[in-house]
């Protein structure tokens, strides 16, 4: 019998989100570890310490392979360990939380990271850049303004109202036109600003259409 969302977050659900920051680098980088500190200290310190309780409750107790067949158990994604040292690179981030906790050292505030860190600050955005301006959309809209009135037209108002709060957070970074192209980037945007705009010049210009939108 596979688990029910309720029991896998109750169980797993920020054990997941440790180890999804942690996908895309090596399993003792520091940056992944880092990023989602600094995520949680910033939106919900509390779950630090969910994290490190239920990543020791997992490597304390594994699942054998039949519970992971039948899905009763949270299968630990490909971290780039072999099984048998799965157990001790997940008592020692829980270790490392614990400390983190204990201490109350959070990571100085800082822009992103990594994708993880991205995503977890900027969610919304990253479903307008991702559903609305992935390789396709030249193929689905005449342009970019069009992109965009096509997500406001079929979106709840309180979501296009976190998506400019999202880029407001955003411009407020100290962040150069590289970085803005980079984060554009990894929330899955995959075509270029329209002519002669760049990154941070349509972000302007995408947060000062939402406005006026709304």
């Amino acid at each position: 019998m596979s688990l029910k969302p309720l029991e896998h977050d109750r169980k797993y659900g920020e054990l997941d989100q440790v180890i999804r920051a942690h996908l895309g680098h090596t399993p003792y980088d520091e940056e992944a570890l880092t990023a989602y500190l600094r995520h949680c200290w910033r939106t919900r310190p509390w779950a630090i310490a969910t994290a490190e309780h239920q990543l020791r409750a997992y490597a304390q107790n594994p699942p054998g392979r039949l519970r992971l067949h039948l899905g009763e158990f949270y299968p630990v994604p490909d971290v780039g360990l072999p099984d048998s040292e799965i157990q001790d690179w997940l008592v020692q981030l829980a270790d490392r939380l614990k400390e983190c906790v204990d201490t109350g050292s959070a990571p100085p505030p800082a822009p992103p990271r990594t994708r993880w860190e991205w995503h977890a600050r900027f969610p919304e955005l990253g479903q307008l850049l991702g559903g609305w301006f992935s390789q396709d959309m030249p193929d689905e809209f005449e342009d970019h303004d069009a992109a965009l009135q096509d997500y406001i037209d079929g979106t709840d108002p309180g979501l296009v109202a976190q998506l400019c709060g999202e880029l407001s957070d955003l411009m407020s970074l100290p962040l150069e036109e590289s970085d803005h192209a980079l984060g554009l980037a990894e929330l899955g945007m995959e075509v270029d600003p329209p002519d002669p705009l760049g990154p941070g010049a349509w972000l302007e210009e995408l947060a000062a259409q939402l406005r006026t939108a709304g």
